[in-house]
């Protein structure tokens, strides 16, 4: 599956003078395809910015499966996302 300007990530919370946002995103897309460099085309256009957060929501799940920290702002407005941290759920009773 492709990124697509259609299903762009959410800004969910910022802090003070916008800065520190925390954006959700909801694919079934792996981690591997989601942290490409350039993977979120429009990053600059959504307000996105080096340090915030992206929290990968599981579609069928509906849980956080990945979080990422934007790590640049490309020339072209595209975000290069951290390697990312699984974020493993249970639930055993």
């Amino acid at each position: 599956m492709a990124y697509s300007t259609d299903n762009p990530p959410a800004l969910v919370s910022q802090g003070v003078a916008g800065f520190g946002k925390t954006w959700a995103y909801d694919s079934a897309d792996a981690a591997t395809v989601v942290r490409v460099d350039g993977y979120i085309t429009n990053a600059e256009e959504l307000g996105m910015a080096v340090g915030d957060r992206v929290e990968q929501f599981d579609s069928a799940g509906g849980t956080v499966s990945h979080v990422y920290n934007v790590v640049a702002i490309n020339a072209n407005g595209s975000a290069d996302l951290s390697d990312g941290t699984a974020i493993a759920s249970t639930d055993t009773d």
